[in-house]
């Protein structure tokens, strides 16, 4: 739901219309718009797609909305890519917030570019990019576990055929020594063929996923439009 909030209303208790007000929770009273109230009230505000609580922040200010977006992409607005600039920081404020929090974009933009439709469009255009993102992360994180299976299958076969070299070692009763040397050789060369997909499996795939949880919290952020 859009919602462009001007804090023009308030809820008076005494009156209504000029009588007396029978239900309190039903009367509602718009204050007069004087030069005094002009300079103290906030500035206005649009709230795009409301998802829940949001407890963390990432503020920007621009001079226009089309800032944000890059200038050379031939697509429609909601279609659009980030700026490269726009995505870093944006991306590298969220990555310092906490990672069990939902998380709200709050774009400071003159007041004459606050509207409800273009800002609706501007949360899609937000939703779409990094959703975007979030797949090319999860398919890099796909081939990488690709990688990681057929690595250690290799790893295996070479492990397995190590073994039996260094078993056969042992045979050698003219040469123990050169035997030894030998049957650690072929120990050695079977587990570093499997250093590769141990390195996949137990810690080249965390940053990946983190990523793509980041981009996927980004997507899912509220959006908002505030005046200037």
């Amino acid at each position: 739901m859009t919602i462009l909030s001007w804090y023009g209303l308030d809820t008076v208790n005494p009156t209504y219309g000029g009588g007396e007000c029978r239900d309190p929770a039903r009367c509602v009273q718009q204050k007069p718009l004087g030069r005094k109230y002009l300079k103290s009230r906030p500035m206005p505000t649009v709230e795009l797609a409301d998802r829940g609580q949001s407890n963390e922040v990432i503020e920007i200010r621009v001079d226009r909305i089309a800032q944000l977006f890059d200038t050379l992409d031939p697509f429609p607005f909601r279609e659009r890519g980030l700026d490269r600039s726009a995505e870093e920081y944006i991306v590298g404020w969220a990555r310092e917030l906490g990672h069990d929090l939902s998380l709200r974009i709050l774009i400071h933009v003159p007041v004459k570019e606050l509207d409800a439709d273009r800002g609706a469009e501007l949360a899609k255009a937000f939703e779409n990019f990094f959703k975007y993102r979030a797949g090319v992360v999860s398919g890099d994180l796909h081939e990488l576990f690709r990688v990681g299976r057929r690595s250690l299958i290799i790893g295996v076969v070479v492990l397995a055929a190590c073994l039996l070299v260094a078993r056969s070692m042992t045979l050698i009763a003219q040469l123990p020594a050169l035997g030894w040397i030998l049957q650690q050789s072929a120990l050695i060369l079977g587990w570093v063929a499997n250093w590769r997909p141990l390195e996949i499996f137990l810690y080249d795939w965390w940053p990946v996923a983190r990523r793509r949880d980041l981009y996927l919290r980004l997507a899912a952020a509220r959006v908002d439009l505030q005046g200037y």
